[in-house]
């Protein structure tokens, strides 16, 4: 009996190895990687799928009674907390229910814990949270200077979780993102330093070192992962993108990354293909001898795909991305909000073909909603009721210090809030500024659109005209220009230019980088007034009273944009992975920057 089981098992084994062997070849083909590699990111993305299914099926629960979870959420921060300084202060011990911290504790903004946060940043323990944080995060800067905020492991495992479920939407949506493919990931790790107590500094963002057993899923070796200056990290994820002609994802934080690296690639092809066929790190990037060794040692000569990447460049880079890489599969990057623009080129240009999905809603502050629906065109979020407790003010209330907030269940269709956040990391009732839509619900939890950002509207009179206003003028506008595609652009209130504006009347500035054209008629120019007085009845009646002036639009030089990205991120200290662009310029030192980049 015993020779008998044996052998069956014996034969159980091999038809299992012959299963999982068919299944690997099945899901790579045209792969040219050792066996070991196939197998290793097969096993993992086995793992992950089961993984965010469960954490799927937890995300559900949780909407299916978003009042309790949201009071359990809630009862966890503040009873976590309640025997800090903060806690003591704001008698967390007393609170029971939604109510009674809303009672209890006021709205706030961030100068509200500045100094709680320099103080746990010079190492006091038990201020604003009872753990030590694991990070010291900067934000973008997007509203004007960045801010320090603190993380928590509760932080970064709850974008774990977003993320998870956003990979089970993704293999849902796209089935072929199942193959053994490699992904190209754009990631630039930051300038980390120290805070007096020890406590790391920076960006609040996943690095793909904090996980080893995913690097086999990327392009780029891991001694690419740790150059630190963004032309020379660039140039690398290209060279080894352009290597696999089997790529399958383009991975980065926002579409902007994307675009720039498509653009910087339209500028290097030469050099990367060169590099390509004789099998080399160039000689004159600027990296340490050992990330080259390391590098090189990843490399052989490679004429015949360099010879094909030559000729399809040669082309033009009219949907360069499905002729370089064929069996490419998506793109995973945000592209809503400031991003829009920047998703917007690549579909039409340079991915064309090719599907963006948009994966989560997400801050410095934390987690705040994922894309079930990676297939519509819309970008839609589901809020995440385990990641924060949620408090919405009616945006006709924003105007006012303490406005009375709805809570998760609540809100209603159709309607625009600002977002309050209670989260892991010491924020109570935290006006983040951003305005939302609650565009419809799943189960019982909202789905949101983000609208704008409070600190990103045009403002010289009360007209209020936000972001999402002026971007969607802005293309009316240019779509009445013949010949002009539009590449970036910024604005800034006259205000900030000072008393040699050129005009007594307050106006906007709207710097443009186009191509198609060199320079624009004055009439083609005053196109963008006469959209914005069509699209904003109010901005029309202070132009006609003569209280606001017309717009001004400024062509800048090309690459303006990459640059003043650059200067941003220099003068913010915060990483090209997070950046964003100001579309309402606040700071001086950067208005100052583009107005040194105008053509015309």
């Amino acid at each position: 009996m015993l020779l008998i089981a044996t052998f069956i098992f014996g034969i159980l084994s091999l038809w299992m190895l012959v299963w999982l062997w068919r299944d690997i070849r099945n899901r790579s083909p045209g792969q040219k990687r050792p066996f070991f590699s196939l197998l290793n990111q097969y096993l993992t993305l086995r793992a992950e799928s089961v993984l965010s299914l469960l954490q799927r099926r937890r995300l559900e629960l949780s909407t299916k009674n978003i009042q309790q979870v949201q009071h359990d959420t809630l009862l966890c921060r503040i009873l976590r907390n309640r025997n800090t300084e903060y806690g003591k202060l704001y008698r967390f011990s007393e609170i029971t229910d939604r109510e009674t911290f809303c009672s209890l504790h006021p709205l706030t903004r961030y100068d509200h814990y500045k100094d709680y946060i320099w103080r746990v940043a010079k190492g006091e323990q038990n201020v604003l949270i009872s753990e030590r944080p694991s990070v010291l995060s900067m934000t973008s800067g997007i509203s004007g200077s960045s801010a320090m905020l603190l993380s928590t492991r509760t932080t970064a495992n709850d974008f774990h979780q977003g993320f998870g479920v956003c990979f089970h939407s993704m293999l849902n949506v796209y089935p072929e993102t199942r193959n053994l493919q490699r992904t190209a990931k754009f990631f630039y790790p930051p300038n980390w330093i120290n805070s007096e107590s020890g406590i790391p500094v920076g960006p609040n963002c996943l690095s793909p070192m904090t996980s080893k057993r995913k690097l086999n899923m990327y392009s780029t070796p891991a001694a690419g992962f740790e150059i630190t200056t963004e032309p020379e990290a660039l140039y690398v994820h290209l060279l080894f993108a352009l290597k696999d002609r089997t790529l399958g994802m383009l991975e980065a934080s926002f579409a902007s990354i994307v675009y720039h690296s498509f653009a910087f690639l339209q500028s290097k092809w030469e050099q990367l293909i060169e590099d390509i066929r004789l099998g080399r790190i160039n000689p004159e990037l600027n990296i340490t001898d050992d990330v080259r060794l390391k590098l090189s040692s990843q490399l052989k000569p490679d004429p015949r795909r360099a010879t094909e990447l030559a000729a399809e460049f040669g082309c033009g880079f009219d949907g360069i991305a499905h002729r370089v890489w064929p069996h490419l599969n998506l793109v995973l990057a945000v592209d809503s909000g400031s991003n829009e623009l920047y998703g917007s080129h690549l579909k039409q240009f340079y991915c064309e073909g090719v599907p963006i999905y948009s994966p989560v809603y997400a801050a410095t502050e934390g987690l705040i909603g994922v894309n079930l629906w990676p297939e519509k065109e819309q970008r839609h979020y589901l809020l995440c009721p385990q990641s924060m407790f949620f408090e919405f003010i009616p945006a006709d209330c924003c105007n006012e210090e303490q406005p009375q907030t709805l809570f998760m269940d609540e809100v209603k269709e159709s309607e625009l809030y600002e977002l309050v956040v209670t989260n892991a990391s010491g924020l109570y009732r935290y006006r983040m500024g951003d305005i939302i839509k609650v565009v419809s619900f799943h189960n019982q939890c909202p789905v949101v659109e983000f609208k704008y950002r409070q600190g990103q509207m045009l403002n010289v009179r009360g007209e209020k005209i936000t972001e999402a206003t002026f971007y969607q003028t802005l293309l009316r506008a240019v779509r009445q220009w013949p010949g002009v595609v539009l590449l970036d652009y910024c604005c800034v209130e006259s205000g900030l230019l000072g008393p040699f504006c050129g005009s007594s009347d307050p106006h906007y500035e709207v710097f443009v980088e186009i191509k198609g054209v060199r320079n624009l008629s004055e009439d083609q120019r005053y196109k963008l007034d006469q959209c914005l007085q069509e699209d904003s009845v109010l901005y029309q009646s202070f132009r006609r009273k003569g209280s606001i002036g017309p717009v001004r639009v400024h062509i800048v030089a090309p690459g303006s944009f990459k640059e003043l990205m650059n200067f941003i991120i220099a003068n913010l200290g915060t990483s090209h992975s997070q950046f964003k662009m100001h579309r309402v310029i606040r700071n001086k030192e950067f208005l100052d920057f583009i107005q040194r980049k105008v053509i015309s």
